[in-house]
């Protein structure tokens, strides 16, 4: 098990309680636990919120359930479930030291509204901040479902486990297409407008891969719709529901984000999401150009790792700029004068000599300005929104499983540190992280076969798919750096 303190300093980092980031990290070695389980693996296919942030989005909500549809009604038993998450549970122990007691799952059996068996689960745990005591053990929400259709073929995904105990493997799952999620999310925004669905929907909406993905999403999300028997959503639909969900904005997300943008800023982005949806053609010809750089050779579209110096701040602007809000940035000017800005965020850039620069619109003189990361001092996510002004791209590296749209974007990689607790023993030297040359994984975006390269490229040959026929894709999203 990881030592508490990288809990206790995750949570200080991105100003949440250090429950929710233990919680963050149990649910990555139970989704690692449920994919190694062989009756599993195929037939449970991961949806809903904690699918986002775990598979598909690196700065979003933390969440706090799993969510599957499956695939085989009869998984919808107790005496099946209970002996699935027993050894589950011993799986996860044995690899992580993370406690699950067999004795505290419970499984309860339902007839959904269409008249379907369906379950909710209840997984305790102990994990590195669980304070002694059986009874005061935290808990997991299993939601399980196994009449919803499936319109996309599930993709194997690489789960994001941002720990020092991610095995060396890594965490895959069986999970919806980024079409399939996003469709079910404006489904469930329809059905119940809850705040969750409005900030999940207008944060894809807001993801450059979504440009190019509306008829895709409006297809998926027609069959769906159909197989509810409900209409298709329209802005109209919501409106009923508007003050119920804004009173529910705070409890209902405050507790899983840095800073809670206002309500107002996402629901008034629902007009331009619903045209979007209908005419994406009117959307693709209104977007924004990129903020302009002070030099030419600049590359965009970095990623860096965490357990940096500089990760805590970078993170905290990134988190700003998807939620389009400005960030008030105590700066080191190059004649060693400290001076505060309040900036709106736009690009993180590298230059030829290595160095990272923000590109952002400072306030309130709307000058477009640069700030080298290694002079940032401190950096404060504010709630003060703004509507952009150039195309956000200062944003995580999107669906690790599939790309819209093809990026050209190079790769900075700022090393992960090791931890810095002395008496820390990883659960097998195996799963550890290995540290030494960067490489570079590929998903063939035809096939979804995994590529590793010792340099950033995408160009890809033709292959064997993993059913062994041939495959002619011949370019790979990024997925991830390895060491």
């Amino acid at each position: 098990m990881i030592p508490k303190n990288e809990i206790l300093e995750l949570a200080t980092q991105s100003n949440l309680r250090p429950h929710v980031i233990e919680k963050d990290y149990v649910l990555g070695w139970l989704l690692a636990g449920i994919y190694q389980e062989q009756t599993l693996r195929e037939a449970w296919v991961f949806k809903g919120g904690t699918c986002l942030k775990k598979c598909y989005f690196e700065t979003y909500r933390f969440s706090e359930d799993l969510d599957f549809t499956l695939r085989d009604v009869s998984h919808i038993n107790e005496d099946f479930l209970r002996n699935a998450f027993t050894n589950i549970g011993a799986w996860v122990y044995d690899n992580s030291g993370i406690e699950i007691p067999a004795d505290r799952l419970t499984f309860e059996i339902f007839k959904n509204p269409r008249g379907v068996d369906a379950c909710q689960g209840r997984i305790y745990y102990r994990g590195p901040v669980t304070p002694a005591g059986k009874h005061t053990m935290p808990r997991i929400k299993l939601d399980l479902t196994a009449d919803e259709i499936i319109v996309d073929a599930p993709v194997m995904t690489p789960v994001r486990h941002d720990y020092s105990d991610c095995p060396t493997e890594g965490i895959t799952i069986q999970s919806y297409s980024y079409a399939e999620v996003f469709a079910e999310k404006i489904r469930a925004l329809k059905e119940r407008t809850r705040p969750r669905d409005l900030y999940d929907v207008i944060n894809f909406f807001r993801r450059p891969e979504s440009h190019d993905a509306a008829s895709q999403v409006r297809a998926v999300l027609t069959q769906k719709c159909g197989h509810k028997n409900i209409t298709f959503p329209q802005l109209v639909d919501l409106d009923a529901h508007k003050d119920a969900c804004a009173t529910g904005w705070q409890d209902q997300l405050g507790h899983q984000l840095q800073v809670l943008p206002p309500f107002d800023s996402f629901w008034g982005e629902l007009t331009p999401f619903f045209v979007w949806l209908e005419h994406p053609e009117q959307i693709a010809a209104a977007l924004l150009p990129a903020i302009p750089s002070s030099r030419a050779g600049e590359v965009s579209g970095i990623t860096f790792d965490t357990g940096t110096p500089q990760h805590s701040i970078l993170d905290r602007i990134r988190f700003a700029a998807v939620n389009r809000l400005c960030v008030e940035l105590d700066y080191r000017k190059e004649s060693g004068e400290r001076q505060t800005y309040l900036v709106e965020p736009y690009s993180l850039r590298a230059t030829s000599e290595g160095n990272m620069i923000i590109y952002g619109v400072k306030l309130p003189t709307a000058e477009t300005r640069g700030f080298r990361t290694d002079r940032i001092l401190r950096a404060t996510v504010t709630q003060h929104t703004f509507t952009p002004r150039y195309s956000i791209d200062f944003i995580p590296e999107g669906p690790v499983q599939l790309s819209l749209r093809q990026s050209s974007a190079q790769s900075l990689h700022i090393p992960r540190r090791q931890s810095r607790t002395p008496n820390y023993k990883a659960p097998r030297a195996s799963k550890r992280k290995a540290f030494g040359s960067m490489q570079y994984v590929f998903r063939c975006t035809v096939c979804g076969k995994t590529f590793t390269r010792s340099s950033y490229d995408a160009n890809l040959n033709p292959h064997k798919n993993k059913q062994g026929s041939s495959c002619y894709g011949r370019i790979g999203s990024y997925v991830k750096t390895k060491h």
